[in-house]
């Protein structure tokens, strides 16, 4: 199982510079589970003391307010690491973390790692950078909540997962290779199903967006950029 670890370990691009003796110290540090669909790994307000690797599977963040409003943060891809706060944040999970499909995941203690972060300084250094891009992801969800329309919001969504979720089919194209319900497409950006929906079926018709046999969007990067502009 070692091996396994040690294998996904070297495909993550936050360890991709590390020495085979550096990787190592993590690999020996962390262990493997798998969690079956519809469970969860664990729930916002739980102790955090512990970052997961998705080695295979799908998982969705999300939290929920007082009156049970389900909003996704995100649905890391496989190699991500989750939550992106639990290295440098003391106290609880500040979402749940929900199986979508059977998933595999490798799992390091805080502690453990941080101690690993204090003997190999270059990797807290990308990891801070890694954190750095996230909060300026997260930044630019903010402004879109505040100065753009519903419609302009989905769009933006789309051209989100097409980097996050999505694989190039060239230049212009791409396929978000994650299958999303218009529920979970709503709850990322708090809004509603029916006008995730509406909103969906305006872009097929103008032909910004198809779906492929597979059920997968296809996304017409700059028309749909366009449309925003």
């Amino acid at each position: 199982m070692s091996d396994v670890i040690f294998n996904h370990f070297k495909r993550v691009p936050l360890f991709k510079d590390l020495s085979n003796e550096e990787l190592q110290s993590i690999v020996d540090i962390s262990h493997m589970r798998l969690y079956k669909a519809k469970s969860f790994v664990f729930l916002q307000g739980d102790k955090l003391d512990r970052v997961f690797f998705i080695h295979s599977g799908k998982i969705k963040i999300h939290i929920t307010d007082l009156s049970g409003r389900e909003q996704i943060v995100s649905v890391p891809r496989t190699g991500e690491m989750f939550p992106h706060v639990g290295l440098f944040r003391k106290g609880t999970f500040p979402a749940h973390a929900e199986v979508l499909k059977t998933a595999e995941l490798i799992i390091t203690p805080v502690a453990d790692f941080e101690q690993i972060l204090i003997k190999y300084p270059e990797l807290c250094i990308k990891l801070l950078k890694f954190l750095g891009e996230k909060i300026i992801d997260l930044q630019a969800r903010l402004v879109e909540q505040t100065l753009h329309n519903t419609y302009d919001q989905v769009i933006m969504l789309l051209l989100r997962l097409c980097k996050t979720n999505g694989v190039s089919l060239d230049k212009n194209q791409y396929k978000i290779t994650t299958h999303f319900t218009n529920r979970e497409l709503a709850n990322m950006i708090g809004s509603s199903r029916e006008t995730v929906n509406r909103t969906i079926n305006q872009l097929r018709k103008k032909e910004l967006i198809t779906i492929d046999s597979e059920g997968f969007l296809v996304v017409k990067i700059e028309e749909l950029q366009a449309e925003v502009n």
